[in-house]
Parts: C-alpha cells; structure tokens; sequence
C-alpha cells in the first residue's frame, strides 16, 4: 500500500512532463505539416536505380557544405 505514495506523484509528473512536451510541440510548430512528409515516400528518385547500380551506389549522396 505504500507504493501508492509513490506512483500517484510519479503519474502526476509524468502527465505534466507530457502535456508540456505536447505544449511545445504547438508552439515550435511541430504539427504545422502532417500531409507532405507522408507524400514525400511516393515521390520518384531524381535518377532511376539502373543508373546507380552502373556507378556502383545504391544510396543518395549529398553535399554536406
């Protein structure tokens, strides 16, 4: 029975805990774009794969200035 002591303020805390990281999550606009990032997948590749396997890739590379 005295565990109950502890888990109801731990509960608490972590229910604060997450409404405030739902909290910042609306104000840094996390939630401003839901529909592009799924639509992003079915997007094509800027080369067809046959091109990357004859310069022996499979993966995109970028530039990292």
């Amino acid at each position: 029975m005295n565990i109950i002591y502890v888990l109801i303020p731990l509960s608490v805390l972590l229910m604060l805990l997450a409404i405030g990281a739902f909290f910042w999550a609306m104000r840094n606009d996390q939630f401003e774009d839901l529909d592009t990032p799924a639509l992003d997948i079915l997007d094509e590749d800027d080369e067809p794969q046959e091109k990357r396997k004859e310069r022996g890739t499979t993966e995109r590379t970028e530039d990292t200035d």
